[in-house]
């Protein structure tokens, strides 16, 4: 029977340092090493880059060290895959790794029992934050090296399921990008209106949130009348709504100038100033927040879809450049958006753009589908192993089994794989309580041929349904 241990008991917790902002550079120097935020993580499509003088004093990681994020809104984030001197914002592990294995202790720290923990310490503090000191309560299962190896095998081969359906959404997401440039790539010979022009004629088509006491969260209200679309809401140009406020629906209507609905546009003011994103038909009401500007859209001349497209594209950030304002937070007023240009294609173009793009996203949909699958495998087989209660002859999962070749499968599966195989393999439909991709149906389709010539799986045939049946010896 495992035991738990201390996680201080097995690895160390070292913080970073700091240097004077004034000593560091953008470019790297002889001499000088990089110098790591956690932005250099999360944010590695922006190259924030930063070097220091090396010296002795500095804390320093390397590519495959695991690093916590320390404080705020990135209290508990699990970083790798970069090395340098890091800073006070993150704190290394140094595991002890003659009793727990690298990988085993990233998969630990990911898991939610480890993630609550540290969000209930930085909870405490008026600042959300933790030292190491109050890592000395959290314990864990430990096993041998052995199983926490075969732990991590499972667990990276169900974590490169779900990387591989966020690589095709990345994918899907850079052709409607790509589908854009390469249908209005002469949007220099359309016709030019300024937002002004393209807006509805129909009263606060153009409108910015509410000003200052106006609206505070002293007006919330729990679960009930209307939804505040507030600046955590819209998350990497998707609307996020795991967590929402409402306001009561006689508030609503004092705000009404700053409410929305589908396939209105709202406009980023504070922050990540200028980014824009259509309301879908699944928000019927709500009230933007000061950080967000409103456009709706005049449809008979331009569709908001395009609208959307051509505000995110370099043909309109570029102007944005020039009027967003930056005094420690960057922000874009409406006055200035009035004035933004928009080419103006002809509405017949406008609208086949549309057509391919809900095609596109339709796809994105059921891999958004088939990836919510992958991570909630993750985290099933996550919380077994971290319970002690995995039991690798049923932890790996029939879509794991199918991400893989045929000797994974042989060496993995089990005979309730092979059964759940053969229930799945029963109908020609793909769907999502099957198989939602084509690929991963013929491949299901070549392991049965496979068990039926080794001999695992026979043909019997079926005297009720007259049909010749699959079954497992």
């Amino acid at each position: 029977m495992m035991e738990k241990v201390k996680i201080t008991k097995v690895c160390e917790f070292q913080g970073g340092t700091q240097p004077p902002k004034s000593e560091w550079f953008d470019t790297p120097k002889s001499g000088y090493v990089r110098m790591l935020q956690i932005r250099d993580f999360t944010q590695s499509e922006k190259d924030y880059k930063a070097y220091v003088l090396d010296n002795n004093k500095l804390k320093k990681c390397k590519e495959d060290d695991i690093l916590i994020g320390r404080y705020g809104a990135s209290i508990g984030k699990i970083l790798t895959g970069l090395s340098g001197a890091y800073n006070v914002a993150l704190v290394k592990t140094i595991p002890n790794e003659s009793v727990l294995d690298k990988r085993f202790l990233y998969y630990l720290l990911q898991n939610s029992n480890f993630q609550n923990y540290i969000t209930s310490i930085g909870n405490r503090a008026a600042q959300a934050g933790f030292n190491k000191a109050e890592l000395d309560d959290f314990e864990f299962f430990l096993p041998d090296l052995e199983t926490q190896n075969k732990i991590v095998a499972i667990l990276d081969k169900a974590k490169a399921i779900l990387d591989k359906r966020e690589n095709v959404i990345s994918l899907q997401n850079e052709l409607k990008l790509s589908l854009f440039y390469k249908m209005f790539q002469d949007w220099k010979f359309f016709d030019e209106k300024t937002v002004l022009e393209v807006a509805s004629d129909e009263q606060y088509s153009l409108s910015s949130g509410p000003f200052g006491s106006n609206l505070t969260s002293k007006d919330y209200v729990d679960n009930q009348g209307v939804l505040i679309l507030r600046g955590k809401n819209i998350t990497s140009g998707k609307l996020d709504l795991t967590d929402i406020k409402y306001v009561s629906e006689e508030k609503a209507l004092e705000l009404k100038r700053s409410e929305i609905k589908p396939n209105d546009i709202v406009i980023v003011a504070v922050g990540s100033s200028g980014k824009a994103l259509r309301i879908p038909s699944s928000l019927d009401k709500a009230i933007i927040s000061q950080n967000f500007n409103k456009v709706s859209c005049n449809q008979e001349i331009i569709n908001p879809t395009y609208f959307e497209y051509c505000f995110n594209s370099n043909i309109v950030q570029h102007q944005l450049k020039s009027i967003i304002t930056d005094a420690g937070r960057t922000f874009l007023s409406l006055t200035n958006i009035k004035e933004i240009k928009i080419p103006l294609p002809p509405i017949d173009l406008q609208s086949e753009f549309v057509q391919v793009i809900q095609k596109i996203e339709s796809s994105i949909n059921k891999t958004e589908f088939s990836k919510s699958k992958a991570e909630q495998l993750l985290s099933s087989i996550s919380q077994l192993a971290f319970k002690g209660e995995l039991d690798f002859n049923t932890a790996v999962d029939l879509e794991v089994l199918l991400e893989n070749d045929y000797q994974f499968f042989k060496e993995n599966s089990n005979s309730s794989s092979i059964k759940l195989l053969l229930e799945r393999l029963n109908t020609d439909e793909l769907n999502e309580n099957r198989f939602s991709e084509q690929p991963t149906y013929d491949k299901a389709k070549s392991f049965v041929f496979e068990l039926i010539k080794e001999g695992k799986v026979k043909q019997k045939f079926d005297e009720k349904t007259q049909k010749v049946k699959l079954t497992v010896e």
